[in-house]
């Protein structure tokens, strides 16, 4: 009997997950689903790998959304908030694109951010936690290239 109730207890144990992931607080995750048609001179650029675009808030996310077409890995393409993910969205917080560099700048801080990883490329500082750009989730299918959350 001990055996049992110790094998079973092992199993508790070791079936606990510990990994847990940190929700950003300041932004929202909503629910969308955006369609590119790369054939199209408005989204063309997204066959040239490095190449990234911004489609505005109207159509898809919270201030809009950064795709960028990268190597194989992740269908071929990289999706990210346009929102900056360190401070609550506001009128500063839409980010800009530098295609030239494959980044974006947040102008309420200056932070930057790269664009094939999402990670905050000039951290202040002082040791605070700092987000990275929130990602969504891409597939790709011949010229059609979707943005879901």
């Amino acid at each position: 009997m001990n055996k049992i109730l110790g094998l079973i207890l092992l199993v508790l144990v070791f079936a606990c997950d510990t990994n847990s992931t940190t929700r950003n607080p300041y932004l929202q995750e909503f629910g969308f689903r955006f369609d590119i048609n790369t054939n199209l001179p408005l989204y063309s650029s997204l066959t040239n790998e490095g190449s990234a675009i911004y489609i505005d808030g109207n159509q898809a996310g919270t201030r809009g959304i950064f795709v960028i077409k990268t190597q194989a890995a992740f269908a071929g393409y990289r999706a990210f908030e346009a929102s900056c993910p360190n401070h609550t969205p506001n009128n500063c917080s839409t980010m800009t694109l530098d295609n030239s560099q494959n980044t974006v700048t947040c102008s309420c801080e200056e932070y930057n951010y790269s664009l094939f990883t999402g990670q905050l490329l000039n951290p202040p500082e002082g040791g605070a936690k700092y987000y990275s750009m929130l990602e969504y989730r891409v597939s790709a299918s011949g010229n059609i290239v979707s943005i879901t959350n």
